[in-house]
């Protein structure tokens, strides 16, 4: 993707083969080789993984993002939440599992544009499957993210972090 003096307009949509992935680096060894390779392909036709991409032009993969479907307990949240849960039945969560930008575009704020787009499409997902919360299992450098994008960590693991579905429900309030 060329540097320009201007961030181009991106849109995301679901991966497709006509997707660039070879050309993507986001600068993490183990992302780029579950993107660029086999795994991502095979999570996608398992149905272990929905994968976006953020593009500007139907091609070049500006970031992307993978989610997938998480059972929770009760135990694993802050007891203020646990207590309006039941706590004998796994309750349904979303997982963003990884997500990326290219190396070429960091620092553009486009990781947050990314984590947005993640949420909205759980959100609408939950309409039709329940899901009570987005979690995330942050890697080394990226909980400060999620914590300033409002996620909260569960209480039994400092790095595996969550944000209600309330929650999201309120930020894309007044959108259908």
């Amino acid at each position: 993707m060329p540097e320009c003096a201007e961030t181009p307009a991106f849109f995301f949509e679901p991966l497709h083969e006509r997707h660039n992935r070879a050309a993507f680096s986001c600068g993490n060894e183990s992302l780029d080789n579950y993107f660029k390779g086999d795994p991502v392909r095979q999570d996608m036709s398992r149905r272990l993984a929905a994968a976006f991409v953020m593009t500007a032009d139907g091609s070049t993969v500006a970031g992307f993002y993978t989610l997938s479907s998480l059972s929770i307990t009760s135990s694993d949240l802050p007891e203020s939440l646990a207590k309006r849960l039941p706590s004998r039945l796994p309750i349904p969560a979303t997982l963003l599992g990884r997500m990326g930008v290219d190396t070429r575009l960091q620092g553009r704020g486009l990781g947050s544009d990314l984590l947005i787009d993640a949420l909205h499409q759980a959100f609408q997902a939950n309409k039709a499957v329940a899901s009570w919360a987005v979690v995330v299992d942050a890697k080394e450098g990226a909980r400060d993210f999620y914590l300033k994008h409002g996620f909260t960590a569960m209480p039994s693991s400092p790095n595996r972090l969550f944000i209600p579905m309330k929650t999201i429900e309120q930020m894309f309030s007044g959108q259908k």
